[in-house]
């Protein structure tokens, strides 16, 4: 097992103090350094980089960035979520430092996708529907990871099936 213990800390943002949400810095008792390669073969990191050492996610919107001693996440509802996203990384870094011998090691940021090719298959209605306030906002929240194709009503036929095959080329959990 590589990563035992850490210790939580949340918090709001300092240059947002009127946030609704939180951000988590777990402090590792552990360095993890070696496994973060694996960590982004295995998840596919929106970034990774060599010096200093790290690999970022975005996942449902939320950005998790995994360091050697410490793994930050923002966007969080309440020290209960923290917790349930922490123990998930926990168990999801041992178990890829476990099977290391049979993935193939990363050092490159995945691609993403663009915007541009998102915003050319919504409807540009701006009906609001989805909950944004444009066709241009949803199209950077789907670049972000939290809206799809599901989560547009106007979008209909063809183009639904390609964004949804479009976006599906992209990492998001």
């Amino acid at each position: 097992m590589l990563l035992k213990t850490y210790t939580k800390e949340i918090f709001r943002s300092k240059c947002m103090p009127g946030a609704q949400t939180f951000h988590c810095h777990a402090h590792l008792d552990q360095n993890i350094k070696d496994v973060l390669p694996y960590l982004n073969a295995e998840l596919g990191g929106s970034s990774y980089t060599s010096d200093p050492p790290s690999v970022t996610f975005q996942i449902h919107g939320k950005l998790i960035t995994i360091h050697p001693d410490k793994i930050a996440m923002n966007v969080m509802q309440d020290e209960e979520e923290a917790e349930k996203i922490l123990q998930w990384l926990k168990r999801t870094i041992n178990d890829t430092w476990e099977r290391r011998d049979r993935i193939e090691p990363s050092f490159e940021s995945a691609s993403k996708p663009l915007l541009i090719e998102v915003l050319k298959l919504l409807p540009k209605t701006n009906c609001r529907e989805c909950g944004e306030a444009t066709c241009m906002v949803f199209a950077a929240r789907a670049v972000e990871g939290v809206k799809d194709e599901k989560d547009c009503p106007q979008l209909k036929g063809e183009n639904r099936e390609k964004l949804q095959a479009y976006l599906s080329r992209f990492h998001f959990e």
